[in-house]
């Protein structure tokens, strides 16, 4: 991302709470066979760092570099590796659209729930792609928002999927990117090795509990909210019914919930 992409979800603590749970088991794992010990990796758009600390773990002794446009998510990430004794990751302040590090420098660059949120992400693909070493790989996952489906059928939640489309390409990002992953890494460049798709799925108690009520607490204060009024996608009223919904949903047993994902595996390619 870029200080002059707006950001949808924001760094409200609900959405660092939710981002916090991620690892590479849940979130990564179509990259699980491709790690080696020794790689050294980047992570663009590390956010608290969940993900990197984890490649750290399963590279070691290779390094691991997390970047982030939010320095207090940088900070954050810091933390955390140092409060689980991993020190083979370190983060900085950084935008994948101009990664400060010479070409062919890493054997993987991972981006995850990033290229749905920047206005441009061919160039940010593209800038994966120059930092890989020839032979390297990147490796992408994204959400396909409008693919979104839920158990029981709600007048609350069909509003927040609409709004949450709306206010995320008011946000000049794609919330759909995920279906676009392999034709992004073939315009940038890179030979395709892998593409496929995975769900994150909410159904028991303690993951409606954290999906359900984070996403109630995002609807009224985080920066979705400010994005959903200004693109005149709700209004105030409709994000306090949003948020009512989501909490019902938390708390009904018979709650399930799904977002699909793209995902992408790109070799750059040797020099001849």
């Amino acid at each position: 991302m870029s200080a002059h992409d707006p950001y949808v979800h924001g760094h409200h603590e609900s959405v660092v709470r939710s981002h916090a749970r991620r690892t590479v088991e849940n979130s990564a794992a179509y990259l699980i066979p491709f790690l080696t010990a020794g790689m050294r990796v980047l992570d663009v758009g590390s956010g608290p760092g969940t993900i990197a600390v984890d490649l750290a773990r399963r590279v070691q002794p290779g390094r691991v570099l997390g970047i982030d446009v939010e320095p207090l998510m940088a900070e954050r990430a810091t933390v955390l590796a140092e409060s689980q004794g991993i020190g083979n990751v370190t983060f900085d302040t950084g935008s994948g659209y101009e990664i400060d590090s010479p070409d062919d420098t890493f054997d993987l660059v991972h981006a995850h729930q990033v290229l749905q949120h920047v206005s441009d992400p061919l160039r940010v693909m593209t800038e994966m792609l120059r930092v890989v070493k020839p032979g390297g790989i990147v490796a992408v996952r994204d959400a396909i928002y409008s693919g979104c489906s839920w158990y029981p059928d709600s007048t609350g939640l069909d509003s927040w999927h609409t709004t949450y489309l709306a206010a995320a390409r008011f946000a000049h990002g794609d919330p759909d990117i995920g279906r676009r992953l392999r034709a992004l890494a073939l315009n940038a460049g890179g030979t395709i090795v892998a593409s496929s798709a995975s769900v994150w799925c909410y159904s028991a108690p303690e993951e409606r509990e954290s999906w359900g009520n984070t996403w109630a607490e995002r609807a009224t204060d985080s920066h979705f909210a400010v994005m959903a009024l200004e693109s005149g996608a709700a209004r105030t009223d409709d994000l306090v019914v949003i948020a009512r919904a989501w909490r019902e949903w938390a708390r009904d047993d018979a709650g399930w919930f799904e977002i699909p994902h793209g995902e992408v595996i790109a070799r750059k390619e040797r020099r001849v």
